[in-house]
């Protein structure tokens, strides 16, 4: 059977737990009368261990508390073809399975409509949606951090391919101000130099496309089988059944033929920036660089 993500936050989890208390894998398995192989295989998500199993590595490892509640939490439903999370800790069990499902990416493909893609965004540009958002003072610099970290997947020795559809309306959105929004314009043309990086807008005045509908992910894997993920104020989804994937693998289809090149693209954006920098004020809402 193939991996559920939940299984690979579960595994992820437990490797975590077994790790930061200084445990070698085989020396572990002895611990717990386990076969390493098995042990190795809950962790990497290729199996699913019965809630006892994991119970037991728990209790060995002395794990209680929240900690311990977090990952049981994980240990139900498992297998199941769709995972929505809609409390704090699955949402952060969840958070660490995309981590894990980026790492081993051959290609992300993120559909924006609204926004700019998280890995192609700013220091300038994620405070200031943090802050907009609520985010604690005292949590920023951190989550920032762990953000900006995350762009290894697309600057590193070994990059993923990343295609990202956005919206036109995403460059307008004028996030930071003025110089954070030119800065973040001007990223983006910087980041669409590098080979493994396609950026294309979806310009304003199209048909009906299915790009209409929202913002998802569809992560295409060297590891686990391929994802998407979706992402509500209040929950998150993520899918992996074949039939699930290949319906957002035909709708990222779909979106690519009312975009525009990545040549037209980067024209598109380099004319905004060059307005904006020339008018000295806020980007103009309703005004539209034609193609």
């Amino acid at each position: 059977m193939a991996k559920t993500p939940k299984a690979v936050a579960l595994g992820s989890a437990l490797r975590q737990a077994r790790v930061d208390k200084g445990h070698k894998l085989r020396e572990f398995a002895a611990m717990i009368n386990r076969d390493p192989a098995m042990l190795s295989r809950w962790e990497t998500g290729d199996r699913i261990p019965k809630p006892e199993h994991v119970a037991q590595i728990l209790t060995v490892l002395g794990v209680n508390g929240d900690q311990y509640d977090d990952i049981m939490t994980l240990v139900y439903g498992t297998g199941e073809p769709q995972w929505v999370a809609t409390t704090l800790p699955e949402q952060r069990q969840q958070l660490a399975a995309y981590l894990e499902y980026e790492q081993q990416a051959a290609t992300i493909i993120e559909v924006s409509p609204l926004m700019i893609p998280g890995l192609l965004q700013t220091a300038d540009h994620i405070r200031a949606i943090m802050s907009g958002g609520g985010v604690p003072a005292g949590d920023i610099p951190t989550r920032i951090a762990v953000r900006l970290g995350r762009k290894e997947i697309i600057t590193g020795g070994s990059p993923a391919r990343l295609v990202a559809l956005v919206g036109q309306a995403a460059l307008y959105q004028g996030i930071g101000g003025r110089d954070a929004s030119i800065a973040q314009l001007r990223y983006l043309l910087e980041m669409m130099q590098r080979p493994n990086v396609e950026l294309r807008i979806i310009p304003f005045g199209m048909e009906w496309h299915p790009g209409l509908e929202g913002a998802f992910v569809l992560i295409e894997s060297n590891g686990p089988a391929s994802v998407v993920f979706l992402e509500t104020r209040r929950s998150t989804l993520w899918l992996h059944k074949e039939d699930d994937v290949n319906a957002y693998k035909h709708a990222v289809d779909m979106i690519l033929r009312v975009t525009l090149s990545p040549q037209d693209s980067a024209r598109l954006i380099s004319e905004l920036v060059h307005r904006m920098e020339n008018r000295g004020d806020e980007p103009d809402h309703l005004a539209k660089v034609e193609p």
